[in-house]
């Protein structure tokens, strides 16, 4: 009997788990939202009523350890607490950060959306997440940097890939001979 629930579900079981181990403790650096955010861009521009601004074309947004590198990017800023959610496009746009454990996280997608005051980041669109020598891609991932919880997808008949390198155990290199 073909049960595609139950294969499906073991995928993303496999999936999990190899994805916590790549992930292990790496939350994003905490203090990164408590610094200022400088944004570059050729162009700019705001729509003032609804609270939406938009940086076009060679976009650079820094704070902190973060970097993000985009062609467009839309700053969309949220009542009640004016929290913001970053959308930035490109041709990949990319999104780097270190993490707390001094190792650094990169991502790329054709769109990244990046919520700061929920800790997540999703990538669509050829997506693509590094760290530690390791990788994930697929059509979407979501990363959510408090609780350490990846999410890869893709779509139709396309597969998620990930490629895990092994942890470098310190092995001792060779010793010159002493004479």
């Amino acid at each position: 009997m073909y049960k595609p629930f139950i294969t499906k579900r073991k995928t993303n079981v496999t999936l999990l788990a190899a994805l916590l181990l790549m992930v292990g403790s790496s939350s994003a650096e905490k203090f990164d939202v408590q610094q200022e955010i400088k944004i570059s861009s050729s162009r700019q521009a705001a729509d003032l009523k609804n609270k939406i601004f938009s940086y076009i074309d060679n976009v650079i947004i820094s704070q902190g350890t973060l970097t993000i590198h985009a062609e467009l990017v839309q700053v969309i800023s949220q009542a009640p607490n004016d929290d913001k959610i970053y959308i930035a496009k490109g041709s990949p746009a990319t999104f780097a950060q270190t993490l707390q454990d001094g190792s650094p996280i990169n991502l790329q997608a054709n769109e990244i959306r990046y919520e700061p005051s929920k800790n997540i980041v999703v990538i669509s669109g050829n997506a693509l997440l590094r760290q530690e020598g390791s990788e994930v891609s697929g059509s979407k991932i979501t990363y959510n940097f408090e609780t350490e919880y990846v999410n890869a997808e893709s779509l139709d008949n396309a597969k998620v890939e990930t490629v895990l390198q092994p942890k470098n155990n310190g092995a001792a290199k060779p010793k010159d001979k002493q004479e």
